[in-house]
């Protein structure tokens, strides 16, 4: 494929331009051949990629091309649809996700998510936060417990004079880093994200964005956003999807091509991807 001239946006990459690799120096999740089905219906169809540790992973690609679908088997949410089955195999840290061995419960609890819609419970804010740890048996310290997790979402000193005040109460900017702030508060290792910012406006947005790039210091992070702009500003690597017909008129998701953030905007390796950056389709 020819150099990627002035057609493409004008966007800014996160970090320096790196060698086209895949391999991640310490994998958290490798995905090797996953089909998603609902019943007998191939939703997604043959994924291949690497998750690093400590990176943030952005999903991109039109709607219906199985993004979410792909996020939401990272910590088996998938099994909670009737009918919903994987097939292939994800590892993670080298163990089977899907194992007999493997207890979903535990899954989620080290595997956060963080929804497009802000979720908080109708309870305070203190209580949103305490929920996980005192499901998971935590007694004692639990004012610690909230305050970290506040402040490692940027949250706390905007909330810490109203914890008893309902959740609810919150801005939709608020919500969603509480949100993540009650995700955070079980100790997970990674945070999947649906759209986190799709119900934001630009400045709630920008504090989603610049948290993320804070707790990828802590954190594994993959986000699925149709925002290719916000893909470009925070992510490491980027996993572009499409939606495919096959010869029986069958419409499965496809991974197409998974690289740097960098390559991915600049010199796309797919027309394809080359098509969706540029605005050709999606």
């Amino acid at each position: 494929m020819s150099e990627v001239g002035t057609s493409m946006p004008n966007v800014t990459v996160r970090g320096p331009e790196v060698p086209r690799n895949i391999q991640a120096l310490d994998p958290v999740f490798d995905v090797s051949g996953l089909s998603v089905f609902y019943g007998d219906y191939e939703a997604v169809r043959g994924v291949n990629m690497i998750i690093g540790n400590r990176e943030i992973t952005a999903m991109i690609g039109p709607s219906g091309c199985g993004k979410s679908t792909v996020l939401r088997c990272f910590n088996r949410m998938n099994d909670l649809i009737p009918g919903a089955r994987a097939a292939g195999k994800i590892t993670y840290h080298g163990e089977d996700l899907y194992g007999d061995h493997v207890d979903p419960i535990e899954v989620r609890r080290r595997i956060g998510m963080v929804f497009q819609k802000p979720n908080p419970f109708p309870k305070s804010i203190y209580d949103n936060i305490a929920y996980g740890p005192r499901v998971n048996g935590t007694k004692k310290g639990m004012d610690g417990i909230v305050e970290e997790a506040l402040t490692k979402a940027a949250l706390w000193d905007e909330v810490k004079d109203k914890l008893k005040q309902n959740a609810l109460s919150l801005s939709g900017g608020q919500q969603q880093r509480l949100c993540i702030a009650r995700a955070i508060a079980v100790k997970p290792e990674v945070i999947l994200m649906d759209e986190p910012c799709s119900a934001l406006d630009p400045i709630a947005t920008t504090k989603i964005e610049d948290l993320m790039q804070e707790l990828s210091r802590d954190y594994t992070i993959v986000i699925v956003t149709h925002n290719m702009q916000q893909a470009a500003r925070v992510s490491d690597r980027t996993a572009f999807f499409t939606a495919e017909v096959d010869d029986s008129g069958v419409r499965h998701g496809r991974l197409v091509e998974y690289d740097e953030t960098s390559r991915i905007f600049t010199n796309p390796s797919d027309k394809r991807t080359e098509d969706y950056i540029t605005g050709r389709f999606g």
